[in-house]
């Protein structure tokens, strides 16, 4: 039985908005629900009375009412959400507009900025009416190669006014990476900063910028909003002009919204492309706003009164989610640099200067700030906080434990798993519910997730494929340049037709809990069983002496051997007694099968640049296969130690 951490108290579940939300459908429905279970049961088999629910609490504003919540919950791909709606994702965003905060910015080596709901939509107003002025029309794309800063929150609800598509890469992109993503959806206008800093160094963006704008000749203009200095020269960039030249003189045209289909485009968001060239994941604006709403509001418990925040960059989902927390009123804390730099406190500093309640990470972070050995809540006040959010990769039942030790013990800890397919999640937090180390709270309310064994049918309490069995209104609504749905098809429906395949091994128990083990192209086969990688990173992430690692399967002897491959911690070496120690630690506390057959050490462990670990890859590698479309990579270079070890040559 997993540690129980945290119960929430009477009073905190009886004040939460899914507790509201679920008295609200006991008097429309006439039910009794007093569990979250129960209300999960009726959510995904009931999936119109859900949502049609779900849109009237949640008070969208619409400009003309929809004639059916869904043509048919059965049909995936191509179930049509709220056909007849017409609505506005920014004019949804920006409904607040008095003096309260709306955006905290804080930048390496720089001051804390705030911007108010009332200043925001003023400078939305005003560079909508600009890309208006220079012929920006609804469906042109407009993108950002922008640091985490209030600038790129304020191009993206410009271009959703108009109805223009939204896309974006971090400055820590090469150029190739922005080509291979950019050039594919063929932008007007490219939104950029002069640079941004990392570790206290400053980096120049407008070099690259000018590479890429040469090899997409669609690109019209580039906005360069000032970041490193207060006036950059942009003259060495074509077409390129300062953010605030680019702005009409205050106070310019009043706020304005197109009004347009739920089903509009609204996000283009991009797969790792570790495989050749990154999906290009076309997102709706009314799903979007339905779906994030529903994780803020009910699975987040966020409020006007929160302050919450993700360290995110631009390239990543979760930026979309947070910025998505305007519309409930919230304000949004930007962070944008080294989350470790001056010191590891940097973050827990903002916490407490700011009164951040919802605290969002990854957690590779988490474990990162584990090894430094610093525990916040001896250093910073944080008696604001009350949720700490974790995405990215499974967070092992230590990372659990050290939140509730060393950061505070009565927050609700939710681990948060889904993906920038869906630009939210399948499995997330229940404010009402209990958190048990190692085990994502619940299923999200209206996704009907399963666990699939080999043959297709739903196990409970043993690993299976994710699987989703019902549309949401999340879904991508097309690929990106692919007319006849084959890359959409071939990428979540080709195994299980109907069904969405999302790609990870999981598990869910009888309480409704999740526990991710991995992705399922990760798996490792030794002797026939299927194993998650996550049970050997949690097992490993115990010792000391190792700061990172990665494990795949290596073919062998007409069998799959287990490898693993560890980053030391500074002065660590790997020596025959420590690598005795992992091997003993995993065979006693996981099983025989899966213990490393060769663990070996490497100076540096390959992430993409949402921060997944690329088992893939280096399974790859150590194959002597091609690993294509490198610069999705943060740090491609580290792939070259994985090739041609002796080691993996022997017994």
């Amino acid at each position: 039985m997993p540690t129980l951490l945290w119960d929430p108290p009477a009073d905190r579940i009886n004040r939460s908005n899914m507790f509201a939300f679920m008295h609200a459908v006991n008097r429309k429905y006439n039910k009794q629900f007093t569990t979250y279970a129960a209300l999960y049961d009726w959510s995904v088999t009931h999936i119109a009375d859900f949502w049609e629910t779900w849109w009237h609490w949640a008070g969208i504003i619409t400009s003309a009412p929809y004639t059916q919540v869904v043509d048919d919950p059965e049909k995936m791909p191509g179930a049509d959400w709220f056909p007849g709606a017409r609505l506005n994702f920014a004019e949804n965003l920006l409904r607040h507009r008095d003096t309260r905060t709306a955006i905290i910015f804080k930048g390496e080596n720089r001051p804390v900025e705030h911007m108010s709901h009332q200043a925001l939509c003023m400078q939305v107003a005003r560079l909508a009416g600009a890309l208006r002025a220079m012929g920006v029309t609804a469906g042109d794309r407009v993108v950002g190669f922008m640091p985490n800063m209030p600038h790129t929150v304020v191009a993206m609800l410009a271009a959703a006014s108009i109805g223009a598509l939204w896309s974006s890469c971090s400055p820590d992109f090469g150029v190739q990476g922005v080509i291979d993503r950019f050039g594919q959806i063929r932008p007007k206008v490219l939104f950029t900063a002069d640079g941004y800093r990392f570790k206290g160094k400053p980096i120049d963006s407008l070099g690259r910028v000018a590479d890429i704008v040469a090899k997409i000749p669609t690109i019209e203009k580039v906005v360069v909003a000032p970041y490193l200095d207060p006036a950059p020269d942009v003259s060495a960039v074509p077409g390129a002009v300062g953010f605030d030249a680019f702005l009409p003189p205050p106070p310019g045209p009043p706020l304005s919204f197109a009004q347009l289909p739920f089903a509009h485009p609204l996000f283009i968001m991009y797969s790792s492309g570790t495989t050749g060239l990154p999906k290009c994941m076309v997102q709706s604006a009314g799903g979007i706003l339905v779906h994030h709403l529903k994780e803020l509001v009910l699975h987040t418990d966020l409020g006007k009164e929160d302050i919450i925040f993700y360290y995110t960059t631009c390239g990543w989902m979760m930026w979309n989610w947070l910025v998505s927390s305007l519309a409930v009123g919230a304000a949004i804390v930007l962070y944008d640099g080294n989350p470790f730099h001056p010191d590891p406190g940097a973050l827990w500093q903002l916490a407490q200067d700011e009164g951040i309640t919802v605290f969002g990470t990854s957690a590779g972070y988490i474990a990162a700030l584990q090894k430094t050995g610093l525990r916040p809540k001896d250093r910073y006040d944080l008696s604001p906080l009350r949720t700490v959010l974790s995405t990215g990769a499974p967070l092992p039942e230590e990372g659990f434990v050290f939140i509730y030790d060393a950061v505070k013990p009565d927050v609700q800890l939710s681990s948060i798993a889904g993906g920038t397919d869906l630009n939210g999640c399948f499995a997330l937090g229940n404010p009402m519910g209990p958190v048990y180390a190692g085990e994502i709270q619940c299923r999200g309310l209206a996704m009907s997730v399963l666990a699939y064994d080999e043959e297709g049918r739903p196990v409970f309490d043993r690993q299976g494929e994710l699987v989703c069995t019902k549309a949401f209104p999340s879904m991508p609504i097309y690929f990106w340049d692919d007319p006849d749905g084959w890359k959409y098809h071939a990428a979540y429906f080709d195994v299980y037709p109907g069904v969405w395949r999302h790609g990870d091994f999981i598990e869910i128990n009888n309480r409704g809990g999740v526990v991710i083990y991995g992705r399922s192209d990760a798996t490792l086969n030794p002797g026939g069983v299927r194993i998650g990688t996550a049970d050997i990173y949690r097992r490993v992430e115990r010792f000391d002496e190792i700061a990172d690692s990665v494990v795949v399967g290596q073919p062998w002897d007409n069998d799959i051997r287990v490898i693993l491959f560890v980053k030391l911690m500074p002065g660590c070496d790997l020596t025959p007694a420590l690598a005795d120690r992992i091997r003993a630690a995993i065979r006693n506390d996981i099983s025989p099968r899966h213990v490393p057959a060769k663990i070996l050490p490497v100076p540096d462990i390959p992430y993409t640049r949402n921060m997944k670990k690329v088992e893939v890859a280096v399974r790859k590698i150590i194959q002597g296969q091609p690993v294509h479309n490198k610069t999705a990579l943060s740090n491609p270079e580290v792939l070259d130690h994985y090739a041609d070890i002796p080691e993996l040559k022997t017994p």
